[in-house]
């Protein structure tokens, strides 16, 4: 398998907060502010810098600074970061198209004994 088992696991975990699913929703329209995120999810700006934290760290997403003001933090998509959960669902639905066909096959063999 050609997926890091760690990159992965990070990823999963990460996506399976509501919240953070929520953050990647927001930020597949545009990059914002940590500020904008929380306003617009309802959620304390503590609790949303633990997200996207939890996000970066996955590789979900990446941060930046306006030249303007350091201060701020701007978050966005990272270009390929769900490569490696696409290429494992990938295998995963081969395996499972494979295992599928075989207990058809199966099945239709078995059928005409009845």
């Amino acid at each position: 398998m050609g997926v890091t088992v760690g990159s992965l696991d990070r990823t999963l975990a990460a996506l399976a907060d509501p919240h953070r699913r929520a953050v990647i929703d927001l930020l597949r329209v545009r990059p914002r502010p940590a500020g904008d995120l929380a306003r617009e999810l309802g959620i304390a700006a503590p609790a949303m810098s633990r997200h996207l934290k939890t996000l970066k760290v996955s590789g979900l997403v990446e941060e930046s600074h306006p030249d303007f003001d350091a201060r701020v933090r701007v978050y966005a998509l990272r270009s390929g970061a769900v490569t490696d959960l696409k290429l494992w669902l990938d295998e995963i639905e081969g395996l499972w198209s494979d295992q599928l066909a075989a207990f058809k096959a199966h099945l239709e063999v078995a059928e005409p004994e009845r």
